[in-house]
């Protein structure tokens, strides 16, 4: 697996490569450790007003900011990759940040490991909602980091059928082993399969979508996990985010897209809600 975690500065950052050494890869990972510097952003026209006297020299000192950060960021991550014993390397490249991240993504049997925020308030407000752009267009997983992975017993994998669904499903019993490692004894991992249905009276709606979670939780426990099935109704974003917080989830897996253009249009873009909501790291599969 050709991982690679893009790092800011912040904690999340740190999280993120935390989240691969944490991840029972069926494989061992090979990581890329990526600071980009967006110097552009600095003299976008709602920073760069030429109607301000003298902003020039502030701007100078901010180029020289976040210079400075980035030769920080990039000593962290280099530190970071020997002390979790990651096989990976560190790299530096400039230009809007989510743009470099997609296009610096693998592009074979590879993900994508980002936090969900950046390392301060300017930082969010300049760059944008980097870690929602990446997961609407990146073409491999891609994981959100909201939380250290002090642990990693329990994930929910939240499915509707769709194609997006069976890979995220394939993911977790190809890419992934059925336990983890803590304090050096192997744990098993546990896994709820969620599926929530709209509010429509249809029997057959309900006998499907248990038939579905039935048929996801038997090939889990085929690959060695232990699993359990959950059929229920609401709203799907929130349910699932409802349902990550009362099992305390340790880590949320879904698909990109929902089955169907119709159903796409009905749910809206239930993994973006997910991944700016969920108090979980979220990892979205395409």
């Amino acid at each position: 697996m050709n991982v690679l975690v893009a790092m800011d500065g912040s904690k999340y950052g740190r999280w993120g490569l935390n989240w691969v050494a944490k991840l029972p890869f069926a494989d061992p990972p090979n990581v890329t450790a990526l600071h980009v510097v967006d110097i552009g952003a600095l003299r976008a026209p709602f920073v760069a007003q030429p109607v301000v006297a003298g902003n020039e020299r502030f701007i100078r000192d901010e180029i020289k900011r976040i210079e400075h950060r980035a030769a920080e960021t990039l000593q962290e991550a280099k530190r970071l990759l020997a002390s979790l014993k990651l096989n990976g390397r560190i790299k530096q490249e400039q230009g809007p940040v989510a743009s470099v991240i997609l296009r610096q993504a693998p592009k074979k049997n590879g993900m994508i490991v980002m936090g969900s925020q950046g390392l301060d308030a300017l930082d969010r407000f300049m760059l944008g909602s980097v870690s929602t752009n990446v997961v609407q267009h990146a073409s491999c997983p891609v994981l959100v980091v909201k939380t250290n992975p002090d642990s990693l017993r329990r994930i929910l994998l939240a499915v509707d059928g769709s194609t997006s669904s069976k890979k995220a499903l394939n993911f977790i019993t190809t890419r992934l082993r059925p336990a983890s490692n803590a304090g050096g004894q192997a744990l098993p991992l546990h896994v709820t399969v969620l599926h929530i249905m709209p509010f429509l009276n249809y029997p057959e709606l309900k006998q499907a979508g248990t038939e579905l979670v039935d048929q996801y939780s038997m090939k889990l426990s085929r690959a060695g996990y232990s699993s359990e099935g959950l059929c229920l109704l609401g709203r799907p974003a929130d349910e699932i985010i409802t349902i990550a917080a009362h099992q305390k989830a340790d880590l949320i897996v879904m698909g990109a897209k929902g089955q169907g253009a119709v159903a796409r249009f009905l749910l809206g873009s239930v993994s973006t809600r997910v991944v700016q909501h969920a108090a979980q790291s979220v990892l979205v599969v395409r």
